[in-house]
């Protein structure tokens, strides 16, 4: 265990939740730090259920490519906590983070403060202490109480699709989660909106007329659209012909579109655009594995093995659709989840495209739903349903049965960044 893990293991024990949604205590840490989150580089804040992630990843690849250093704060990690904090383009290294940490802890002296609101001003801080042209700020969950929401002047705000996710959270029915999520517009900050349904947009609007916050809305200021072998993006600025993303699935063009909206709002053009679509990384969303162990067991039978990590009711039509959209493949699911979540929601629109699901129970995670309680979600929504002792076994017995098949490992950004680190 590396250092800065140590101390992130202590600290999750300050505070009896894992998620208390309040500013307060944040506040207070902040202050005795010098208040890092007001000397932050240009930043851009971006709340939503569905896409965060990889709009921040295709802004943060455009703006590199107008040659611009680019801090970014996302969430969770997948292998390593050091894939959070990117500092002027590169993970933070471990000694300046364990230094950070270390800090922040003393300076803290053991007050109530949980483990996001800590990693957040270990960010800031580490932001603060670094040159660089702008800072990407992802929302780690609704916004209007979220530790990020605390920059009192972003350059730029950004909501991606709302939808339900987290209710016992941020509220029941869509309009309430879009009101927590539409908590990052500030007053008189330019706001880009991905499409919306229209119960989530109206909120949306409604908070930023209030605000004068200048709206950049999907189909009303600007529109993205999939065409003949790539995409076309248009605003009032003209036309730019695409590629389709780098990042697979029929969903990445509204996050392409929301991404370059962004960089138009900000003052770049086709070139950054481009290299927004092309030039993005983003592991765990629908990523094909090229090598390691796991990769070895489903090429013995020509399997494909791919991994994704979303894990609401909106991700499984997201995955649905990428697969649909895929050279014909048998397709087959290796599924572990949290026992937090919609199972039947995500697991209905798999049923569609998908032959079997072998679950799992995701190793090492408290909150894992059974195997057992995944293998009969699954037979509830019409799929053939397993269960597998792990990832390996799965991929192994699936392999076997299923030559030249393509294996979809999924269900929750845990069981990905487990993948991620024990297929090496």
């Amino acid at each position: 265990m590396s250092h800065s893990d140590a101390i992130l293991q202590r600290v999750m024990g300050l505070h009896p939740k894992v998620i208390d949604l309040s500013l307060d205590r944040l506040m207070r840490l902040l202050d005795a730090l010098g208040n890092p989150q007001d000397q932050l580089p240009p930043v851009v804040h971006i709340a939503g259920t569905n896409g965060k992630g990889s709009t921040l990843a295709m802004i943060r690849a455009g703006l590199e490519a107008a040659g611009k250093r680019v801090h970014a704060y996302t969430s969770p990690h997948l292998a390593r906590f050091h894939e959070r904090i990117r500092l002027a383009g590169a993970l933070i290294p471990e000694d300046e983070l364990s230094a950070l940490l270390t800090e922040i802890e003393a300076v803290n002296a053991g007050q109530p403060i949980t483990f996001f609101e800590l990693t957040t001003a270990a960010a800031f801080l580490a932001f603060s202490g670094h040159e660089a042209d702008y800072t990407l700020l992802e929302v780690g969950l609704g916004g209007r109480l979220d530790a990020t929401n605390v920059v009192a002047r972003p350059a730029l705000t950004v909501i991606t699709p709302v939808s339900i996710d987290h209710t016992q959270f941020l509220g029941d029915t869509l309009a309430q989660i879009a009101g927590e999520k539409a908590g990052i517009i500030k007053r008189g900050v330019p706001l880009v909106v991905s499409p919306q349904q229209d119960e989530a947009l109206q909120v949306i609007e409604a908070r930023a007329t209030r605000l004068g916050a200048p709206l950049i809305v999907a189909g009303q200021h600007w529109h993205a659209a999939p065409e003949p072998g790539g995409m076309v993006f248009q605003d009032d600025h003209g036309l730019i012909d695409l590629p389709l993303p780098n990042l697979a699935g029929p969903h990445q063009v509204e996050n392409a579109g929301t991404a370059i909206a962004a960089l138009r709002a900000l003052g770049f053009g086709a070139a950054e655009a481009l290299a927004a679509v092309t030039k993005a990384e983003w592991p765990a969303r629908m990523q094909r594995l090229g090598h390691g162990r796991l990769v070895e067991i489903a090429q013995t039978q020509g399997c494909e093995l791919w991994l994704d990590g979303g894990h609401n009711a909106a991700g499984g039509q997201a995955i649905a659709a990428t697969l649909a959209a895929m050279p014909k493949r048998p397709v087959h699911l290796i599924c572990g989840m949290l026992n937090t979540k919609d199972v039947a929601g995500y697991l209905r629109p798999l049923a569609r495209v998908a032959q079997s699901l072998t679950a799992v129970s995701i190793p090492g995670e408290e909150n894992t739903l059974p195997a057992e309680a995944t293998k009969n979600a699954a037979a509830s929504v019409g799929l053939q349903a397993t269960t597998s002792d792990d990832v390996a076994d799965a991929v192994q017995s699936l392999a076997t049965a299923h030559p030249g098949a393509r294996l979809l490992i999924c269900g929750s950004l845990y069981l990905a960044g487990q993948v991620l680190r024990d297929n090496g």
